[in-house]
This record gives C-alpha cells, structure tokens and sequence, in this order.
C-alpha cells in the first residue's frame, strides 16, 4: 500500500467516524430507510420528457410566485418543494392515464406525448425545479429592501441581472466544489433523505424488502404515510388556528404571567425555554426536520445550547453585562437606552441621503443588543468562522489539496469531453458527467452579469466589491458544505459579509445589501443546489438532464418571482408600511433594513467600540483555538481504540463547528425552538433507533416527509381560507390569547429603568 492509498483510507475513516456512529449506525440501513438503492437503474428510462418539463416549469413558477408573495407578508409562509413533490404524483399519473401516446416527429428533437409509465427520474427532477423557488424569495427581500426602503428604484433590468447572477454563482459554486462535496459515498446529505423516502413510497419501491429484512408493523410505508399525513393535516389547525396555545405551551409562565424571571426562564418568545413543551410540528422543526440529522449532530447542537445559552448568556444577563439586564433576554431587535426598540429613522434617513446623522445619532441612543443576540448573532458567529476554517485545515485538508491538485487535469479532461468519476465513486459505474467548462462558463456569464449591473445602475457595490464577495464565498463554501452535507444544518456567514462591506464601504447602505447577497446568498443557493446534485446521484439522474433542469429552473423562477414583486409592489396599497392590507408590511426586508443600516450607515469601527462590544471580537480566537485540542483528542482516542479494541471514543464525535455555531436560528429561533427539535432528534435517532431499528429503518423517514408535507399544505390551505380571508380576525379565546398576556410575550426586562428613565449613560 503507496502513501496515497493510506491517506485516502485515512480520509475516510474520518469522514465515516463524523457521519454516523460506526457501533449503531450503517450507511446501508440508512439508505434503506431513505429507499435509495432498493430499485435497479434503468439507464433507458425517460428522463426529459414532456410530461417533466410541463409539470416542472408550473410547480416551479407557482411556487416561486407563492413563495414570493408570501415573504412581504406576516405571518408569513413557506411553500416548501416536499409540496410540489407530493401534487406532482397524482398529476403524473393523470397525465400518463389520459394523455396519447403520439410522437412528435422533429427529427433530432422529436418526442413522445406520453412515453410510459410516471417515473421516479421524472417526479425527482420536477422537484429540483420547484425546489428553487425556496430561494427566490432570499433575493426577493434584499430587492424589496431597496425599493421601497431606500426608495432607490433600479427597475426590471437590474433586478433580472442581479436575481439571476446570485443564482448562477451559486449554481457554479456547487458545480465546481461537487467532487469534493457532492460525490463522496460518505457524504450523506441528509436533507434529501426525506425526499427519497416519499418518492420510493409513493411508487411503492422497496415495500417487500424493507419488511422481509425486519420484523416490523405490516402496514406499507405509503399506507403509513396517508395515515401520518392526514392526521398531521387535521391537527396542525389547532396550534395553528383554532388553539395556538398548544404551539405556545409554556405553562408556568400561564400560571405567572407578570414574573420576569419565570417569564424568563421558561419563556418560549423572549425566554430560555427550559421546558421545552410544543404540540406543533412547526415550531419542533422551525430548523429543520430533527427526524433527518443524526445523533452525533443532534447532541453537539444541544452541547452548545447548554452551555452557550443556558450558562453563559444567562450569566451574562443577570451580571447585566452589557446592559442586557434593562432588555427582554431574548429578541431580534436591537435597543435604545429607553429599553425601546431603536428608531432607526431618527440617525438615518432619506434626509440624510441615508448617511449617518452623526448629531442626530449622538442625541439619540447607542445601539444595545440583548444578551442571546450579542452572543449569539455576533460571538459565535465570529468564533464560527475562524472554527470553520481550522476544523477543514486540520480534518479534510488532504481532500482539499488532492481536489487543487486535480481541478487543472479536470478542466483539460472536460474540453476533451472525459470526466470520469474519482475518490469513492471510482468503484461505481461512469457517469455522464457535467464537463467543468460548462461551469466555467457559467462561472464567467454570472461574474460580467454582477460586475455589469452593479456599475451600470450605480447602487455604490464597485467591481472590486462585487470580486471581494465572491472570494468570501469561495473561502467558506467547501467548509458551510461539508457540515451541510454531515449534520443538516447551516451556519451563517452573513454577520461577517455585513462586517466586511461596512469597513471596506463605510458609509454605503446599497453597497452593504449587495455585498452580503453576492457573498452569503450566493452560497445559501449553491449548497441548495449541491444538495440537489446530491438526490440526483442517489436517484440514478444523469447530471447532465439534471444540469439543464437546474439552468431552466433558474430562469423561470427569476421571471415568476420578479413578477409577482413588481405587480405588488404596484397592487397592492401601502405595501411594506403598517397601513397595508392583509399584513403585508414587509417584515423580512425591514429586518435587511435596520441590519444593513446599521453595519452601512453606523459602521463596524463605532458600533463595536461602544458598550465594550469590541470584547466580542475575542470569539474570533476562539474559533481558531478549540478544534485543536479536539483534533488531537479525537486522533488519541481513535489510537487507544485500535490498540485496545475499545470503544470509539466519544472525541471522535465532537464537531467544533457544530458547537459553536449550531444555533444560528437564534434569534429568532428560540431555546424552546432548539430544545424540542433535541427532545424528538433523540427520541427517534437515538432511543428508538436502537430499541426498534426495524421501525425506524422502514418509517422513520417517511414520517417526516408527512409531517413536512402536510404542514406545509394545512399553512397553505389555512392562509388562504381563513388568514387571508380576514376570517381570522373573529377567532378569539382563552387558547388564543393566554400565552400573549405575558411577560414572555411582551419581553420584560429583568431591571426596571434607572432614574432619569435611561440606562448606560
């Protein structure tokens, strides 16, 4: 065995180690339960066909527009592509029932109407289209944000331009990492599990094989599926509608409402969540499905919450670090020294040319944080960052440096037109691969589209901005992916974009927007569409259908989503103030707007040197610093294990990264959010998994794309028949308002205010 051989052995034992416990996990009942491999490919089975391409594009402009509209509105909703999944089948099979079989004679191009049966390559890629419209509405807020917030109205040109680039940078992001994330064996992505799952069921794939393997229930997996899908679907209108008390259930704050400190600490809104309580899916899996990620995960995120949240934001709030004691203990907005939540317009506004009004600002108020966004939004985002690169420096750099190495003979095999496959697929058969200059070019189309619209409609991004994003990306995409494609979860770098463009254009709202959507949503969509290579592969899609479904999903999604916001931003009165109808105020954009105004218009140098806010940048050394020790203890442990055939050391599971930066939905995610997501992860992952393996094995994944599913179409049906009806307005009662008159839910403070009525001063 050669040196390269024992490294590559040595990669990936420690890839294996990190995915799943090696004494009670398998990869292989993993994909079983997930349905993938249970079925042989069938290389002549029709994949671009009419059918798919018709459903496609509907789904996909659908929902792109739904999703669209939905995000300028509060509540707001998701329609989430597991819907579109599940509407596809039925008009699959309409479609392959009723349509003729008629070919369409276009020589080269010619067709059949109805080419057979309705397959699972066909659903799949139908939900890769729709799937797009997820993040549509991520470049629709940002949009929103400058239109009607900074009034600066740049028009149809520059929206197309600029929506289309983050999607196409995003997309060769994938495209150009996806040796590296997307084809190891090893890297499981478990967000597409789901999926699998409730394809293979509803083409009833597998049914027999799963059942003769375990002993089990009978009931197949698409009769379980139609039962935990309708009794989902009937009960999500009560925590939702009919008794939101039940999604709120924080008890002890019902029985002392006005007790700040017991507000506080089982509060489920501005609260701790000690007792996380919730008979809401919705709030369980507010950061996605726990049923998906794997325990090793699950524990390293509640490790983080315990100490990070638990111990020490509340040590920092009771010791009134940083004036947090005067603010509730948990929110998203940022302060004033009233202990109101800060009026933005009195330091900057269209006056002011939306510069800072340094008078005004000094006459008004510092910024104050509570504690859990300080800590959290703004230390662990930090130490996040550094962790992230470390952790990949001292864990995957032999796959990194082995995929620098191979990226020029890769480029020069693609203009040649071979692309064979490498690293853990070389056992498998060839695939017809993408060739890396489509990429190239697609990398090169969106770069002169950026560079284009931000210097031709002047929003104050310079080229060299628009490159400076780009190479953030690049830096944190592999290490975002790589945990991703591990744990299910995504750690934000969108703090650190604020921060960069706020030195490096000091003074720029527009520039700090778009700074941040070049360099964090771009590589939100491309692990989007890493993920959906990755449901290729384990649904046998050649990558080069899957390639143009994925380019045409881009372009049909832009157009649909750009022209649902432009027709509302004409239609609809008042759009984005309090007066707008149906509560379309735009909630997400004036969230962009206050952030982007404070890193644009404030600036990172004054805002952290106020209120001792500099000591949070102590965190970046702190990320630097953990994974080492971890590193050697996990590479200690793995020794004493093979010397002493023992068990895996529990080092071995440690995941820095995780640790530190597991809980970026906090805010507004809450302790309650997190804590519950734990208690389900566990009990299924963990207890379950173990005591009933055949169970889990056969249902545990179908479970959660019918709970997933049918959340997703009761918000639909709910919103439209009753909250958007103003239907809603007449439903008042003791379920409906008893966990609103707390202090949870009004933020209480833990001190009342100094006299004079203002604190830090």
């Amino acid at each position: 065995m050669d040196m390269e051989e024992s490294k590559a052995i040595d990669v990936q034992e420690k890839v294996e180690a990190e995915v799943y416990n090696a004494e009670t996990d398998s990869l292989n009942d993993v994909f079983r339960a997930a349905g993938i491999g249970l079925s042989e490919n069938d290389p002549a089975e029709p994949v671009l066909t009419l059918r798919m391409w018709v459903l496609g594009i509907l789904f996909c402009v659908v929902a792109s527009g739904l999703n669209t509209l939905y995000t300028l509105r509060t509540p707001s909703l998701t329609i989430s592509a597991s819907v579109a999944l599940l509407l596809a089948y039925p008009l699959g099979k309409l479609w392959e029932k009723t349509v003729p079989a008629w070919n369409v004679p276009l020589g080269s191009c010619s067709f059949n109407l109805n080419p057979g049966p309705f397959n699972t390559k066909e659903h799949v890629l139908i939900y890769v289209m729709s799937n797009l419209s997820v993040y549509v509405r991520l470049g629709a807020d940002v949009l929103t944000e400058q239109q009607m917030f900074y009034k600066y109205k740049a028009g149809f040109g520059f929206q197309f331009m600029i929506t289309l680039a983050t999607f196409l940078i995003g997309f060769c992001l994938a495209g150009l990492f996806r040796g590296i994330a997307v084809r190891p064996r090893e890297l499981i992505w478990p967000g597409v599990l789901g999926v699998t799952a409730l394809t293979t069921t509803l083409h009833g794939i597998g049914q027999g094989d799963v059942q003769a393997r375990y002993n089990t229930w009978k009931i197949s997996r698409y009769a379980f599926f139609t039962l935990a899908f309708c009794v989902s679907f009937c009960w999500y209108w009560f925590p939702d509608l009919i008794f939101p008390a039940l999604s709120n259930f924080n008890f002890p704050c019902w029985i002392k409402p006005e007790s700040a400190v017991v507000n506080q600490i089982f509060g489920m809104k501005s609260g701790m969540g000690l007792l996380p309580i919730t008979l809401d899916w919705s709030q369980v899996s507010y950061v996605g499905s726990p049923l998906l990620v794997p325990t090793w995960a699950i524990f390293n995120v509640f490790g983080g919450l315990v100490f990070w949240i638990w111990i020490v934001a509340v040590a920092c709030y009771y010791s009134n670090v940083w004036n947090t004691a005067y603010l509730p203990f948990q929110s998203s907005d940022v302060f004033d020294n009233t202990g109101k939540v800060y009026n933005v317009s009195k330091i900057v506004n269209a006056a002011s040319g939306y510069k800072l009004d340094l008078a005004g600002y000094e006459g008004y108020s510092p910024i104050y944080m509570p504690a859990t966004y300080a800590l959290n939004m703004f230390g662990l985002s930090f130490a996040t960052l550094t962790a992230l690169l470390v952790w990949v420096i001292l864990e995957h750099r032999e796959v990194m440096v082995t995929a620098a190495r191979r990226l020029p003979q890769l480029i020069i095999e693609s203009f040649s037109g071979r692309t064979p496959l490498t690293g853990s697929d070389a056992d498998e058969k060839e695939d017809d691969d993408v060739p890396m200059w489509w990429y190239l070019i697609c990398c090169a189309l969106s770069l002169f589209i950026a560079i284009f619209a931000v210097e031709y409609w002047d929003v104050e991004l310079r080229w060299y901005g628009v490159l400076l994003a780009l190479a953030v990306a690049l830096v944190f995409y592999a290490p975002l992916a790589m945990v991703y494609a591990t744990a299910n979860l995504k750690i934000n770098i969108d703090i650190f974009c604020r921060i960069v463009a706020g030195l490096v254009f000091e003074g720029k709202v527009l520039a700090n927007i778009w700074f941040f959507d070049l360099g964090y949503i771009t590589t939100i969509k491309g692990l989007y569409f890493a993920q959906d290579m990755k449901l290729a592969y384990y649904c046998d899609i050649p990558q080069r259908p899957l390639f143009l479904v994925q380019a045409s999903g881009i372009l049909m999604g832009t157009l649909s989503s750009l022209g649902v916001l432009n027709w509302s931003f004409t239609n609809i009165p008042h759009i984005c103030t309090s007066k707008a109808p149906n509560g379309f105020t735009c909630p997400y954009s004036r969230t962009h707007f206050n952030t982007s105004l404070i890193w644009g218009a404030i600036g990172p140098r004054k805002y952290f040197t106020e209120n001792n806010y500099d000591a949070l940048l102590y965190f970046f050394l702190i990320g630097a610093v953990l994974p080492v020790p971890a590193y050697f203890l996990s590479r200690r442990g793995r020794s004493n294990r093979d010397e002493e055939g023992g068990k895996r050391s529990i080092w071995k599971y440690v995941h820095i990264p995780l640790f530190l930066g597991g809980l970026n939905y906090l805010p507004p995610a809450t302790g309650m959010n997190y804590g519950s997501w734990v208690v389900v992860g566990l009990v299924f992952g963990w207890v379950i998994k173990k005591r009933a393996q055949g169970w889990w094995v056969k249902y545990n994944f179908v479970l959660s794309a019918a709970l997933d599913s049918s959340v997703g179409v009761a918000g639909v049906v709910i919103f439209l028949t009753v909250y958007f009806t103003g239907a809603a307005s007449g439903l008042k009662w003791w379920g409906t308002e008893v966990y609103k008159n707390t202090c949870d839910w009004k933020g209480c403070a833990y001190l009342g205010l100094p006299e004079g009525g203002k604190f830090g001063v």
